[in-house]
């Protein structure tokens, strides 16, 4: 009897000292995590993103800067297309610059505070101390965090799942969920580093243009200003293609595609020009910068507007809301269907 009683006691001891020296609690993640956010100063990290967009995907190579308070450069490459384009902010403004068009956009703009970011840390946490009614577990090596979003379209993208390192609280991965739980966007953390050191210039606008103009190849199709035209996968009850009207412009051929509905409109308009010398002043955007996964886009209440591939696509409407010209706007790159 005293036997059984002391092996009792042993496991019940195991037990105890397991719980120990395990996994915190959810609150004790959460406080950890905001003392982390106090201390942040700067960062570098490495990381990949994959974006599905109905069956085809693409992954991007994501590099990511940050000093405090407000310096930031996120650097997305797409290897197998040769596509690169840096997110920049400094003491003078938010800028998105594309190196391969020789193009840099100004924007009025306070990301990234205003959204969530998949692959911004403090964004992360932001969003896990936010929400008061995320979901948490713990396995071996992660804490998972399931989260509400701020997206602007969040109704599109209304939850994701945060993996954190158990050791340092450091991002592991980022699945950002559609409303059946579908995984449209995939961050996996590759490095991270901490107070990061950084030179003067690092976040200046001119030499990165120049540094990621170096380091790209020329377009290909340069002389050629032909491009393929593109048409919206993504469905708007009652609204059709009504319309489709091609045109020459100087340096290069503009394609106009007119939606109409009884509820919802919409103008679609793609442009293929030849590659002009950088220009050593940014153009202003109008609008609100967004992510359109493959690309930055702006947004205003009438339009948005971006470049992908070479081309400049604007979508104009005065209807669609932000959020359906978003989704517009992501599917343009699916499969070319009318």
């Amino acid at each position: 009897m005293k036997k059984k009683l002391l092996l009792l006691m042993t496991g019940l001891m195991a037990i105890f000292l397991l719980a120990a020296c395990g996994s915190k609690s959810q609150d004790d993640v959460v406080k950890e995590l905001n003392g982390k956010l106090e201390d942040l100063s700067s960062y570098k990290m490495k990381a990949k993103m994959t974006l599905r967009m109905g069956t085809d995907s693409q992954t991007y190579d994501v590099e990511i800067w940050h000093m405090d308070p407000s310096y930031y450069r996120v650097n997305l490459k797409n290897a197998e297309k040769d596509q690169s384009q840096m997110i920049l902010r400094n003491k003078e403004g938010v800028f998105v610059l594309t190196p391969a068009l020789k193009k840099s956009f100004r924007f009025q703009s306070d990301w990234p505070t205003n959204s969530s970011q998949a692959y911004l840390y403090e964004s992360l946490i932001k969003d896990i101390v936010a929400d008061k009614g995320a979901k948490f577990s713990a396995t071996k090596e992660h804490y998972v965090f399931e989260t509400k979003t701020r997206y602007q379209n969040n109704s599109m993208l209304p939850v994701q799942e945060i993996k954190l390192n158990k050791k340092d609280l450091t991002p592991a991965s980022v699945k950002v969920m559609d409303s059946d739980g579908n995984a449209l966007v995939t961050v996996k953390f590759e490095k991270v580093t901490f107070n990061a050191s950084f030179d003067k210039d690092d976040f200046d606008m001119k030499k990165n243009m120049t540094r990621a103009d170096l380091d790209m190849p020329a377009m290909a199709d340069e002389k050629d200003p032909s491009f393929t035209v593109k048409y919206p996968t993504y469905e708007i009850q009652g609204t059709k293609l009504t319309g489709e009207k091609k045109m020459t412009i100087e340096d290069g051929k503009r394609v106009v595609l007119t939606y109409e509905g009884k509820e919802k409109s919409y103008t679609l308009v793609q442009e293929k020009v030849k590659v002009k010398e950088a220009s050593t002043y940014p153009t202003y955007v109008e609008g609100d910068l967004v992510d359109l996964g493959i690309t930055i886009g702006a947004v205003t209440d009438n339009s948005l507007t971006w470049t992908y591939n070479g081309v400049d696509y604007m979508i104009a409407s005065n209807n669609l809301t932000k959020e359906e010209m978003i989704e517009v706007a992501k599917s343009v790159q699916g499969e070319a269907v009318k």
